[in-house]
């Protein structure tokens, strides 16, 4: 699959995957951005994409900034649709003690692409019964 990607700020960096086994590649800021304890930014990347249609770009967590400092993405995981073609961002919290400065260069997310089905709709007056029925929220742990 190829992504063409274009700079929409001069200082971006365009993503790579870091090992040969990496999943997802990171996407890094192009700005310098302090985000207080408990708060969230909207980070800017530079880069905007054409993601092929049937696919969509997930913008997950770095394990790194979760474990040590405990900067995540809030809607996790974030998705690019294929039709979209702004300047990727990703909002990021501050769940740590203390601030977080994002300096511009920092990788501060990663993105996965994975394939999208869609589906179709048929409504009906009665849906099929399973075991589970409407238990959820817990219902099957204990």
């Amino acid at each position: 699959m190829q992504v063409q990607i274009k700079k929409v700020h001069a200082d971006a960096i365009i993503p790579k995957y870091q090992t040969a086994g990496a999943a997802g590649v990171d996407l890094c800021s192009v700005e310098d951005v302090t985000i207080g304890e408990g708060d969230k930014a909207l980070v800017a990347t530079g880069l905007s994409m054409a993601i092929p249609q049937g696919w969509e770009g997930q913008v997950r967590p770095r394990s790194g900034l979760a474990a040590k400092s405990a900067l995540t993405v809030l809607n996790t995981p974030g998705t690019i649709d294929s039709d979209y073609r702004g300047e990727v961002k990703v909002i990021l919290i501050n769940h740590g003690h203390g601030v977080f400065h994002v300096r511009k260069g920092d990788r501060i997310a990663q993105m996965v692409f994975a394939p999208v089905a869609q589906a179709e709709f048929a409504e009906v007056e009665v849906l099929e019964s399973t075991g589970r029925g409407a238990g959820g929220f817990g219902s099957t742990g204990k």
